[in-house]
């Protein structure tokens, strides 16, 4: 099997899996609770979940880790269960993989504001994401997919950790959201600044992920491109989520998202997948869209 950056490198694209978070809430994940201890208590579950991704065509699905950090997990009481919660995560994806599939290693943020703000040192923040890394890559990730950051002091913190304690290729996205000065991070950093970031980091593959939907990633990646050779991965939400009758609803549906998709095609990225409120329906249109644009 040709290894994840060669398939990359010669240009094939690869569809990543949809959203976990919001799979494990529609299959039974309580308010408030840990999704990682998932892997343990309902292992079905998060198999099931993976095995509907392949299904609808990903070629790689992401483990359900992202906050299998210790800081996060401190949050439950699992601090002590991340090599646990990481390894199971791995094996789950794995046992369900496909030939010529891949799984990526899930590495969320903190969740924790470093020092002097919060009381997160840059030591703590490297020897988590260190932690992780190796726990994902010792159960047989084949990629790291450093995700969801918006602090450019973690973002570089977690992608050193991955590339130096792992021989597994890292790819890394980072949230923004449009506003009044632009498309920024959370912490003020624009895109520009996110692809020198990223790329002095070490990433082999850099990106965005969530935000506010499929129009906002167009933009987006579409200007990394402009600045950057290196692979771009693009994995937005299925936009904004409304309150309805109880529920968290996210408005696009793979029948909306038809255009985007394949704006984001022509945008230049080579990793296509879906964050918070994508499904599987979501993913198998956009492989059907993939095949076609592939064909061209």
């Amino acid at each position: 099997m040709n290894s994840f950056l060669e398939i990359i490198s010669s240009g094939k694209f690869l569809l990543s899996d949809g959203a976990m978070g919001t799979e494990l809430q529609k299959r039974g994940l309580p308010s408030g609770a840990c999704p990682e201890e998932f892997n343990i208590l309902h292992p079905e579950i998060v198999q099931s979940i993976h095995k509907d991704y392949y299904e609808a065509g990903s070629d790689i699905v992401e483990t359900n880790t992202f906050g299998a950090n210790r800081a996060r997990l401190k949050l439950h009481g699992y601090e002590e269960r991340v090599k646990e919660f990481c390894s199971e995560g791995v094996r789950l994806a794995k046992e369900v993989c496909p030939p010529g599939k891949f799984v990526a290693g899930s590495i969320g943020p903190t969740g924790e504001m470093f020092e002097p703000l919060g009381s997160l040192t840059a030591k703590d923040a490297f020897s988590f994401f260190s932690e992780q890394a190796e726990a994902l890559a010792e159960a047989g990730a084949d990629v790291l997919f450093v995700e969801t950051m918006m602090a450019p002091e973690e973002v570089e913190l977690a992608i050193k950790a991955a590339k130096e304690k792992t021989s597994l290729p890292v790819a890394a996205s980072m949230t923004f959201e449009k506003g009044k000065t632009g498309i920024k991070t959370m912490w003020g950093i624009d895109v520009a600044s996110a692809v020198k970031i990223l790329s002095n980091a070490g990433a082999d593959i850099i990106g965005s992920n969530c935000g506010k939907g499929f129009d906002e990633m167009i933009e987006i990646v579409t200007e990394m491109r402009k600045l950057t050779d290196k692979p771009i991965i693009a994995q937005a939400n299925a936009g904004i989520p409304e309150w309805v009758h109880g529920i968290s609803v996210y408005p696009e549906t793979p029948q909306s998202i038809i255009p985007k998709v394949n704006a984001l095609l022509e945008s230049g990225i080579n990793v296509l997948g879906g964050c918070c409120g994508t499904a599987p329906e979501h993913i198998k249109k956009m492989r059907e869209l993939l095949n076609r644009f592939s064909t061209k």
